[in-house]
């Protein structure tokens, strides 16, 4: 794919953050030239600042460990160095919109991890292999920005990631009701057992604002584009229930589901076995060769055997059966800092560069 583009991660320090240095290093696209954080923990070597926050199964890269982290806000500095930026800070939406804009209108794409402009109507949320057609909305945000380069393109929720590829692929025999019951991980919430050791043995059954984006993101998600716009999907109906569970990573759901066109239980295997999206079709790097797998097995998925499927970047699900409420019920599961957040995100860009939205500067 040529010569290998500068990449920033913007809120370096984070969860997330550190995810995207673990799924980034030896990327063959994208190397990382800019570690970014909040003020405080600029002119700070990144080894020394993650001494006792580095939450990965692997150590921090030695190359990446040395790196002096800059301030985050310092646009115009950081514009220089890179040719694209990922996005994952811990700020208030408001504040997010406006870096996030900022960065953008400096002539640098920014692919965020962040809630701020998920429903921005010219702004994509993109599930690399569901809806890959809502990045030719790209052009009219330029437009609206007065941008020939900068944009910016968001990843859903991560919680939405353990259901939502299962029904995308049913969307033929309409969906019209849907109810999910989610069980997240804490580092969904960017904790760890050692800095949250009140959910050992514990579950709590509120997650602030996770119940109304599992209801109205999908809808933009399936939405169309018209006039420069993506409008939201009206069906199907969603309710949801989100709940904190003791478990490291790894997002379940479990889901019922009824159709205006009931298929059966083959057709809807069939279709999960079958399904490629457009990451498949162009076998980008850190695309999943499955992207749904299912089990057979009635204890399956399970979130420790199974959310590295695919290396984290695999959608699984179970338990397909009939219901007696709706016309069918399973459980889906992934890795929600992999697939529904870093990984999720370095996926988008690799499909962003291949159509042509990501290149290197001039």
């Amino acid at each position: 794919m040529g010569e290998m583009l500068k990449v920033g991660i913007i809120g370096a320090t984070g969860m997330v953050g550190q995810r995207f240095v673990n799924c980034l290093y030896g990327h063959p696209w994208f190397e990382v030239t800019v570690l970014a954080a909040s003020e405080r923990s600029a002119g700070k070597k990144y080894g020394d600042l993650m001494k006792e926050r580095w939450a990965m199964a692997l150590p921090v890269p030695q190359d990446i460990a040395g790196m002096i982290v800059r301030n985050a806000a310092d646009v115009a500095g950081i514009a220089k160095d890179v040719d694209f930026v990922f996005c994952a800070v811990d700020m208030k939406k408001d504040e997010i919109r406006a870096l996030e804009d900022a960065y953008a209108k400096a002539e640098i794409p920014l692919v965020s991890n962040n809630s701020a402009h998920r429903m921005t109507p010219d702004v994509p949320m993109l599930l690399p292999e569901l809806n890959d057609a809502h990045l030719k909305v790209i052009e009219s945000q330029r437009k609206r920005l007065g941008t020939k380069r900068g944009f910016v393109a968001v990843k859903p929720n991560c919680s939405i990631q353990s259901y939502v590829p299962q029904i995308h692929p049913l969307l033929g025999f309409s969906p019209i009701r849907v109810a999910v019951c989610t069980y997240q991980a804490i580092s969904g919430a960017g904790k760890t057992f050692k800095d949250w050791p009140e959910m050992i043995d514990n579950v709590i059954p509120y997650i602030g604002g996770e119940e109304e984006k599992s209801e109205k993101e999908p809808l933009k998600i399936w939405g169309t584009l018209i006039n420069g716009e993506i409008i939201p999907a009206r069906t199907p109906a969603i309710t949801a229930q989100c709940i904190r569970v003791p478990v490291t990573d790894g997002h379940m759901a479990a889901v019922f589901i009824t159709f205006e066109k009931k298929p059966s239980k083959e057709e809807i295997l069939k279709a999960w076995r079958e399904y490629k999206g457009k990451p498949q079709l162009l076998n980008l790097p850190s695309a999943p060769k499955q992207f749904i797998r299912y089990f057979d097995e009635d204890n399956r998925p399970q979130t420790k055997l199974d959310r590295d499927i695919e290396n984290g970047m695999g959608i699984t699900a179970g338990r397909l059966r009939e219901d007696n409420v709706y016309d069918y019920k399973f459980v889906g599961l992934h890795h929600n800092t992999v697939r529904g957040a870093a990984g999720g995100a370095v996926l988008m860009a690799e499909l962003l560069k291949a159509e042509g939205y990501i290149t290197k500067k001039s």
